[in-house]
């Protein structure tokens, strides 16, 4: 087997477990930043919830004090209010999503669906754990959605969730008597939910992944050719004119053309040694001649 396909099939070998190993570095990096990036957004648009909900309970609920004596106004209930706030979002982005899920819902569009109902009931079993997250299949493609547990920590929110008779007349006449009752403080009664979809940023990912292991491939290619061209150039052609005089040396043409190595290298040294060798050869045929 010749030098340069032994080269050539190391330079292989190491070129496919380079490209390998860089690939499965490569793709999990892209795929981590990918899964950070949806976490960022789901985080963003919970925050922008809980915002909504701080807003309307510091600073419109007070103002419908007056009429809630007459009329119940969801307007002054946060959960609502960051609920309806999201679902104008989801007008321009419907892959968005936002709920204030709930196991004993007062509007019966917070009752939680299956999967969410099992991630509420992680919040009872875990009580001080203060966020999930999770991935879930839907019709648009893989999301992901991270949920924080509703609890009651104010006792003047339990005078509208104790019971029907504390409750005001004008919400359970909006609402009905059979829900969103019986809560109890500290305890896990739901879940504000928020997904946001994988697929867009995980295509994003998948392309970079293609265009970076393009590159490096180009790069392993490049650097092939490179030492490919070095080895036939400094090595395999010097040593091969160096070979084919030698055979016509040692065949009787001592007249043949001496070989000048153009580098001081290694070769140029076994060029030289050849040349004295070749010298002396001459210099011991012609004594033997006289």
């Amino acid at each position: 087997m010749k030098l340069l396909v032994k080269f050539n099939l190391v330079f292989l070998l190491v070129f496919v477990v380079g490209l390998a190993v860089s690939g499965t570095v490569a793709r999990k990096l892209l795929q981590d930043g990918a899964h950070e990036e949806v976490l960022d957004r789901a985080r963003l648009l919970m925050e922008n919830a809980m915002a909504v909900s701080a807003y309307t309970a510091n600073q419109v609920a007070p103002l419908l004090e007056t009429q809630m004596k007459y009329t119940f106004l969801p307007q002054s209930v946060p959960a609502y209010s960051s609920t309806e706030v999201l679902n104008a979002l989801r007008k321009a982005h419907p892959e968005y999503a936002y709920k204030a899920a709930m196991l004993n819902p007062t509007n019966p569009r917070d009752r939680a669906q299956d999967w969410e109902e099992d991630v509420i009931m992680q919040f009872k079993q875990e009580p001080e754990r203060a966020e999930f997250i999770g991935q879930r299949d839907t019709p648009a493609g893989r999301s992901l959605y991270i949920a924080r547990p509703i609890k009651i920590v104010n006792a003047n929110c339990l005078r509208c969730h104790s019971t029907v008779d504390a409750a005001p007349a004008s919400l359970v006449e909006k609402y009905g008597p059979a829900n969103g009752f019986g809560w109890v403080m500290n305890e896990a009664l739901g879940a504000q939910v928020v997904s946001v979809p994988m697929s867009v940023p995980l295509q994003r990912a998948d392309r970079a992944f293609v265009v970076v292991m393009g590159l490096l491939a180009s790069v392993f290619l490049l650097i092939g050719v490179a030492l490919n061209l070095m080895l036939w150039q400094l090595v395999i052609q010097p040593v091969s004119q160096l070979s084919k005089l030698a055979d016509r040396v040692s065949l009787g043409e001592l007249d043949a053309p001496e070989f000048k190595a153009r580098a001081r290298d290694e070769i140029g040294v076994l060029s030289d040694s050849f040349s004295r060798m070749r010298r002396s050869l001459v210099h011991a045929m012609k004594m033997l001649d006289t």
